[in-house]
Formats: structure tokens, C-alpha cells, sequence
């Protein structure tokens, strides 16, 4: 007996050889026929998790201390999923066990996955909230200040909630002067998000408020989840306008809580934090007003004192006391110039009178300096004169032409000499040169 179209019936006999797709199919048709395959639910370590980007299918491994299996979740079930699956996660996966003919491995194909312990949304919630941190869309030092006194505030909400309604009672309470823009947007529900960006890029692009509200009433997580998705997140970090997020209670947080300029436990108190109170605005103007009428008495009360007292000087009184007491004044001012000035005469008279007598004793001092050197230089001068030399009984002798004659080589016989002697001079003519042997 054989199997189906290829054997018996619990024996599994096969006739002939099977080919590798043959048996590969065959333990397909096994897995496929248990019911307890079809749906079940395994838990495991996720590994070697790999996301499909062309397909986006998921493949990945589900392991445990001690087996692993495969597992695939196509992507009409992969874009369901809230979170991000990594390695080392463990999951909840739900699905139906069968083979893959082709590679003769059996796999689990997932339809649905949840972290294990903690559900699916709030695990994705988290690793948004860790994945926008790190960029710094939550850095305070990003945080838009809200205008004090905005003259139109636009509310990005569900125009039929009450959010939109307690936002305008508020209003209308605290800054009846402010103009609501309501920008009606979906707030839960698939579009949400889209919704509500819509609505931010609307208010950025004709610039038509001072700040913007974005929100909704209280609800589940799954009801606010639109304020969870990372392109509104984007959005509100990219936004000209400062944003409020008054999403859900004072319980509730979500991404654009965190990621806005100022978050609001409630609609109502965003309301409350965007608009300024009228009537502390009235008390604080009367109060300034007080406080102005008190400085103003004070100043002028002051100034009439002072006006007082400067009337009741004597200078105002009698104008001439003052003008005399300045004449004496001055007349005692002259007297001390013209004693300084007679005093400063005199020193410079004095001054002159000693700086020439210096110059007296200098200048006689100087002349016998010069007088005793002219009577040394005279007394060398008449010592080297030829004129002293003459006067000793000695003679110049010259030729006719006024030349020095040293030697008797400078004549000769017959020459006319001139002999200089200290009273005259003698014209004679050479008879003989006797000249002496050596």
C-alpha cells in the first residue's frame, strides 16, 4: 500500500525511488496535515533577524536554550507590526509550522508577533522614544518660548471632541481677545497622524499663528497612537510655530509630548498655558498703575521740597549779596595775584643778578686763562723765531733770488748773496768757496 499518490497507507511504502522535490513535498503534505500546526503560538530568542527592504518580508531564527527554528512573516503581516524586531528580543509569534520544499526545511510562518511581557505598542513606543532621543529631538535647548500675548492660536484636533471645546471655554475665559484657528484633523485611527501633520504644515506654510495646539482627549494607548508616529515627531521639531501637545490625561505621555515645544497634561491646560490670564493682566496693570500714580507723588513731592529749600537760599533772595560777595572775592583774588606776581619778579630779578655775576667771574677767569696761555705760546713763538737767532750774532744767508742758502755747493764764485743779519742785511758777492774736506 502506499501513501496518497505515492504509497501505502501508515507503513509509508514507497514503489520506486523518490526524487529530493518528491520527498521534500511529501514532508510538506506531513506538517500541512496536522491541525495542531496550523495554529499555534511559540515563544523564543529572536537571532539573525534579517528585514527584507526589497520584499519586506521578515526572516529570522527562534531560538531557546537549547533548539532553534526557523521562521518568515511575509510582509502583509510584517507591516503590522508596531515595533522594530531586533536580535535578542523575545517574542510571542503566532503562526502555522510547515515545510519548504526547495531547501527541505521546515519553518514557522508568522502572522502576528508580540514582545514578550510587555505589548507590542508600548515596545515600539520605546524604541521611538530611545531612537528620537539619541538624534536630540527632545534637547531643551530646541525648545521654541511661547509668545506672551498671541493674537491667534491654531488648535489642530477633532472638530467634534471636546478638546476643541474646553480649548474655546478657556479662551473665552481667560484672553476672550485671542482668534481660535481650528484646523479639523483626525485624531485616532489610521490617517491620524498624517491628519495632524497636515494640519502643522498648513499653519507653517501661511503663518497665520502665534502657536499652535495639537491633541485629543484621554483614551487607550491604541487610541493615541497617532501622536506616537516618528514623521508627525519630525514634524512638530521642524515646526517655525511653537507647538503645545495636550494628548490624552495628566497620565498619558507620548512621542510629541516630548517632542514639542511645551506638553500639556490636558487640552485645557494648554489652553491655559498659551494664552495669558486677562484678568491678572488687569491687576497687574492696575497695580503698575498704582505703583506709577505713588512714584509720580513721590517725584514731585520731592521736587517741590527741593524747589523749597533752593527758594529760601540767599542767592535768590537778594541777588546782590551774592553778586557783592563775588566782587570781594575777586578783589582778594586780584591782591594775591599781583603779591605773586611782584614775588615772582623778584626771584627772576635776583635770578638774573646772580646768573651775571657767575658769568662776570667766569668770563675774568677765563680771559687770564686765555692771557696766561697767550704769554706761554708768545714766549715758545719768540724762542723759535729766526728774529732770536739774528739777535745772538748769527746770520741768514740768502742767494739773489731769496733761496736759503745751506751749503757752499749753493754758490759759486761770483754769485750776489744777501747775509740777514739782526739789524739789516748785507749785499755781497762770492770771491772764493773754500770748501771743507772730510
Amino acid at each position: 500500500m502506499y501513501y496518497g499518490e505515492y504509497g501505502g497507507d501508515a507503513e509509508y511504502s514507497f514503489p520506486r525511488a523518490l526524487s529530493v522535490s518528491e520527498i521534500n513535498e511529501f514532508i510538506k503534505r506531513l506538517f500541512d496535515g496536522v491541525p495542531q500546526f496550523a495554529n499555534l503560538s511559540v515563544q523564543g530568542e529572536i537571532s539573525n533577524f534579517k528585514n527584507h527592504f526589497a520584499t519586506g518580508h521578515f526572516y529570522f531564527t527562534l531560538k531557546d536554550e537549547n533548539s532553534a527554528i526557523k521562521a518568515v512573516m511575509f510582509r502583509t503581516f510584517a507591516s503590522q507590526v508596531k515595533f522594530k524586531p531586533e536580535n535578542g528580543m523575545k517574542v510571542t509569534v503566532h503562526g502555522r509550522i510547515s515545510a519548504y520544499p526547495r531547501d527541505g526545511q521546515y519553518q514557522i510562518y508568522c502572522d502576528r508577533m508580540e514582545p514578550l511581557g510587555v505589548g507590542a505598542l508600548y515596545a515600539a513606543y520605546e524604541q521611538l522614544k530611545k531612537k528620537l532621543g539619541a538624534e536630540g529631538l527632545f534637547d531643551e535647548s530646541h525648545k521654541r518660548p511661547l509668545p506672551h500675548f498671541p493674537k491667534n492660536v491654531g488648535v489642530i484636533t477633532s472638530e467634534s471632541g471636546a478638546a476643541v471645546r474646553d480649548i474655546i471655554n478657556v479662551a473665552g475665559r481667560r484672553w476672550p481677545i485671542a482668534r481660535i484657528i481650528l484646523y479639523p484633523a483626525l485624531v485616532q485611527g489610521d490617517g491620524a497622524a498624517a491628519s495632524v501633520i497636515s494640519g502643522i504644515d498648513y499653519f507653517n506654510a501661511n503663518m497665520n499663528a502665534d502657536v499652535l495646539i495639537i491633541g485629543r482627549g484621554g483614551g487607550s494607548i491604541e487610541d493615541l497612537w497617532a501622536f506616537n508616529n516618528e514623521e508627525l515627531a519630525r514634524t512638530i521639531y521642524n515646526s517655525k510655530i511653537p507647538v503645545i501637545s495636550a494628548v490624552g490625561h495628566e497620565t498619558d505621555f507620548t512621542i510629541s509630548d516630548f517632542v514639542s515645544d511645551v506638553r500639556a497634561p490636558t487640552p485645557s491646560v494648554a489652553a491655559e498655558i498659551a494664552l495669558p490670564d486677562i484678568t491678572e493682566i488687569r491687576r497687574a496693570v492696575a497695580s503698575l498703575d498704582l505703583r506709577q500714580k505713588t512714584a509720580l507723588s513721590a517725584a514731585v513731592k520731592s521736587k517741590a521740597e527741593t524747589l523749597k529749600r533752593y527758594s529760601e537760599k540767599r542767592v535768590l533772595k537778594d541777588p546782590m549779596a551774592f553778586i557783592d560777595d563775588r566782587i570781594l572775592q575777586l578783589g582778594g583774588l586780584s591782591d594775591k595775584l599781583k603779591l605773586l606776581t611782584e614775588h615772582r619778579l623778584i626771584e627772576t630779578q635776583n635770578r638774573i643778578a646772580s646768573s651775571n655775576e657767575k658769568l662776570k667771574v667766569m668770563t675774568e677767569q677765563k680771559l687770564r686763562d686765555l692771557k696766561n696761555k697767550l704769554s706761554v705760546s708768545s714766549g715758545k713763538l719768540d724762542s723759535l723765531s729766526p728774529l732770536a737767532v739774528l739777535s745772538r750774532g748769527y746770520g741768514a744767508v740768502t742767494s739773489d733770488g731769496g733761496k736759503i742758502i745751506k751749503s757752499v755747493r749753493d754758490v759759486a764764485p761770483g754769485d750776489r748773496i744777501n747775509v740777514r743779519l739782526r739789524d739789516g742785511a748785507l749785499i755781497s758777492e762770492v770771491k772764493d768757496v773754500d770748501a771743507e774736506r772730510k
